[in-house]
């Protein structure tokens, strides 16, 4: 679980509502229902969608889904509209209270944490007895809640920013050109909602200004005019993200941000905003060791239902808005791996400096693989990494391919791989690419006539190379990936591909 500590995590929780209630609202929303970060585990862990497991799942699995909550009959769903390239677009409406909410996700097609959450959550309002009920009526009595889980499926069955017109929808919000982007502005229009969420996924590579941290999540109250002004129903935005920015302290303290708040007149967040409704925008991030991002999910599981609670009760509006304004914004630091001090030193040059690498995923169906590359060189000591290196000594040394080929790359076992990059091979050849072109070994495979390990760090290179001290290798870079040489990798780790 993500917080080992229960009882101090429910500690910091008081402390942090106290500190961050306005003293005039304290007493008001003092009896306000409320859940802890337990409570939050608990009910995801048990309402978890186990049929999405991966980022790339496509349209069919969210219409599948879809389908089965129709069933229930505590959701109203229809199918609103169809995509450009005739895949239906569905809103989930759950709730028969006076304050509307909406919900959309996935307009980006390569966005889907939020998704994968919106599933958990309607896995949880079906729910019953478990002792959560009065959250449940509660939010049923309250809220007249409408979600659009998945806006732009086209992009989705290609995991793509874009839809299938290379539009991003979230620049079509005031010409609506798309049929997506038209359906989502005529939604709108016909809900009339009070409180809008705008749900995506950002870069892995913001940090926390001035800290390592990557940004798990950040989140803004888009601007409703080019002043960037404040009034109610951007206050309420703001309010709702001091709440949620409460709860997630208590999960992954000083990795939360702001995006950019930048007016943006094609922009739906932005135009919500001027259109009445308190809209939050929510940027899943980055968070080491989540590569599929569920640990993430869960936290969009945990902020949206603490905020549809705090809508219900009204208990948002005791938050101090200028409090949003302590939240920093995204800085733009983060790499993979951040290499510092390394010896590239020639027979005619000398040069000690820090080397920057990213991995590029590419996608292949519902997979992906990684290509590495060397993303920037010098005096590095700004950029942060996922993985960090600053060790004295250092020295790059090109690979080594080694020279028996191997018929298929599954007659190479993560044993004999290991054997072959402690010995300087960072690269094999083999015959035939076999079944799978996708491979989890931490070496270069190929089928090509011949391959040549990194001979020399260049900007936008290769990243397969060996690292020496004292003449004995410690570690290996194969596409992007850093290998201390004294541990052996945990299979699954890596995701490559035969070239």
């Amino acid at each position: 679980m993500m917080n080992r500590n229960l009882v101090i995590v429910g500690i910091l929780a008081m402390l942090q509502a106290c500190t961050t209630l306005s003293p005039e609202k304290k007493s008001d929303y003092s009896n306000a229902m409320k859940l802890d970060t337990t409570q939050f585990n608990t009910l995801h862990e048990k309402y978890r969608e186990t049929a999405i497991v991966h980022r790339r799942f496509k349209h069919d699995e969210v219409d599948s889904l879809v389908k089965k909550h129709q069933e229930h009959a505590l959701f109203s769903v229809k199918q609103i509209g169809q995509s450009f390239e005739n895949r239906a677009i569905y809103k989930v409406q759950y709730g028969k209270g006076p304050k509307k909410v909406m919900l959309w996700s996935q307009m980006h097609g390569d966005e889907p944490t939020a998704t994968m959450a919106l599933f958990d959550l309607f896995n949880f309002l079906e729910g019953k007895g478990d002792g959560f009920d009065s959250v449940r009526q509660l939010l049923n009595d309250n809220l007249d809640i409408h979600f659009i889980p998945m806006l732009n499926p086209d992009g989705a069955e290609r995991y793509t920013r874009r839809n299938a017109q290379h539009i991003d929808l979230n620049r079509d919000a005031r010409v609506g050109q798309t049929v997506e982007g038209a359906l989502l502005r005529k939604i709108a229009k016909e809900v009339k909602p009070s409180y809008g969420f705008n749900l995506h996924d950002q870069s892995i590579y913001y940090n926390v200004p001035e800290t390592k941290n990557p940004v798990t999540i950040s989140m803004l109250a888009p601007a409703y005019n080019e002043a960037r002004e404040v009034n109610d129903v951007r206050k309420g935005a703001m309010q709702l993200i001091v709440g949620m920015n409460t709860l997630l302290q208590q999960y992954v303290p000083n990795a939360v941000a702001k995006y950019d708040d930048t007016y943006s007149p094609r922009g739906f967040g932005d135009n919500f905003q001027s259109w009445g409704a308190s809209t939050v925008l929510i940027e899943s991030g980055g968070k080491k060791g989540d590569p599929e991002k569920q640990e993430i999910r869960q936290l969009n599981f945990a902020i949206i239902l603490n905020a549809l609670m705090e809508i219900a009760q009204g208990s948002y509006a005791g938050y101090d808005a200028e409090d949003y304004d302590k939240i920093p914004f995204n800085a733009s630091q983060m790499h993979d791996v951040v290499l510092r001090g390394i010896d590239l030193t020639t027979d005619s040059v000398s040069l000690k400096t820090d080397i920057a690498l990213r991995r590029t995923e590419i996608t292949v169906g519902r997979d992906f693989f990684v290509r590495g590359h060397v993303e920037d060189i010098g005096d590095l000591d700004i950029a942060y990494g996922y993985d960090e290196l600053e060790e004295q000594g250092l020295k790059f040394v090109q690979g080594k391919t080694y020279p028996q080929a191997f018929e298929t790359v599954e007659d190479i076992t993560m044993d004999r791989a290991w054997s072959l990059l402690k010995e300087g091979f960072v690269a094999v050849k083999v015959n035939g690419k076999g079944s799978d072109r996708l491979h989890d070994l931490p070496l270069v495979v190929f089928t090509q006539a011949s391959f040549t390990p990194t001979s020399q760090i260049s900007l936008l290179g290769t990243s397969n190379f060996l690292l020496s001290s004292g003449g004995t290798l410690k570690y290996a870079v194969v596409n992007g990936y850093l290998i201390d040489l004294s541990q052996k990798p945990k299979a699954k780790f890596f995701k490559n591909r035969v070239v």
